[in-house]
């Protein structure tokens, strides 16, 4: 699993907000994102985030 924000950010780098938990999923992949940072992703509450801060957010509250 992913411990710094880097992998997440650049992952997500380019992505079109607000976007929805699968779109983030799709780019991080077109990306060439880690397995690791698809995971954490994945397991996103299903909602729109408006940016990289919000989705931060999301991937602490996935963690616990």
């Amino acid at each position: 699993m992913t411990r710094s924000p880097m992998p997440m950010s650049h992952a997500l780098q380019g992505v079109d907000f607000p976007a929805g938990r699968d779109d983030l999923v799709r780019h991080a992949r077109s990306q060439g994102a880690a397995a690791a940072v698809i995971a954490v992703l994945e397991r996103l509450p299903e909602e729109k985030y408006e940016n990289l801060a919000e989705v931060m957010s999301g991937v602490v509250e996935a963690r616990h």
